[in-house]
């Protein structure tokens, strides 16, 4: 069994890996002030209620978008899993060739998107993640990762709204009974669904016209699917891709011993 863990500026996400199924996954936030034995005895627990041994995993891999965690996340699996976490980054082999200017600026979470993306569906592809941010990455279909558009995401956005506008409440992210708010509440949802599904909308079509009409648009994160109901242009939605991305990055990194090798602690 494989344990994929994806760093993210809001969640960390577990996900058991048997035979490349996905068994069971977890989201936790991401605590830069937990220390690894409180991270370690949480999964413990998880662990146990899905009826999962912790000592069957017999590999890591792990993605970041939060380096001060890492040595956290690190600490913790060699304690409780007795085994070296294999870390996205320089060195490990994606089979995703990255043609941006600097390959370094783009986050781990996007490539694993892009690994999991291609493999599923094949290019030219749009990878839609609804995070902390909401990331556009474009991949052709010779599996070269072009780049995209990173806009603040729905989360961070909305908090925004209510931290800033004293009147306006905390509201449930659902479809309202009309695009024109007839209170408050309706008016916010309104403007929330409507108007990040406009966003995506938009992006896309402007990122169609220079990849080419052909590119299938893969959506996945928290909110993806809420957005989704209210636009045509999202052709399928993947949940679990980062976690699948990381489990066929682990495949394709067998043998691996460097700074993130999966083999067992001395």
């Amino acid at each position: 069994m494989i344990l994929a863990i994806d760093i993210g500026n809001t969640n960390i996400v577990f996900g058991v890996f048997e035979d490349k199924k996905l068994l069971a996954n977890w989201r936790l936030s991401t605590d830069r002030n937990r220390t690894p034995d409180e991270y370690g005895v949480v999964l413990k627990e998880l662990f146990s209620l899905s009826n999962i041994n912790m000592q069957a995993i017999e590999g890591v891999m792990m993605s970041s978008v939060v380096p001060p965690v890492n040595a956290l996340l690190e600490s913790m699996v060699k304690r409780y899993f007795k085994l070296n976490p294999l870390i996205v980054g320089p060195g490990i082999k994606t089979g995703i060739s990255i043609k941006t200017d600097n390959p370094r600026e783009v986050g781990a979470d996007r490539i694993v998107n892009a690994v999991a993306a291609y493999y599923l569906y094949g290019g030219p592809l749009i990878i839609v993640d609804f995070g902390t941010a909401t990331t556009f990455c474009c991949v052709t279909a010779k599996g070269e990762y072009l780049g995209g558009a990173i806009a603040p995401g729905i989360g961070i956005s909305t908090e925004a709204l209510f931290a800033r506008a004293a009147k306006l409440p905390r509201v449930e992210l659902i479809k309202p009974p009309s695009v024109i708010g007839k209170n408050t509440i309706n008016a916010m949802q309104s403007g929330i669904i409507y108007g990040f599904a406009g966003q995506v909308e938009m992006l896309v079509k402007k990122i169609k016209q220079e990849m080419g009409a052909n590119a299938q648009v893969i959506a996945t994160g928290g909110l993806a699917e809420t957005i989704a109901r209210e636009t045509s242009v999202i052709d399928k939605i993947v949940p679990s891709l980062t976690l699948t991305g990381l489990q066929i990055i682990y495949e394709r990194n067998q043998g691996q011993t460097s700074a993130g090798g999966q083999h067992p602690c001395k």
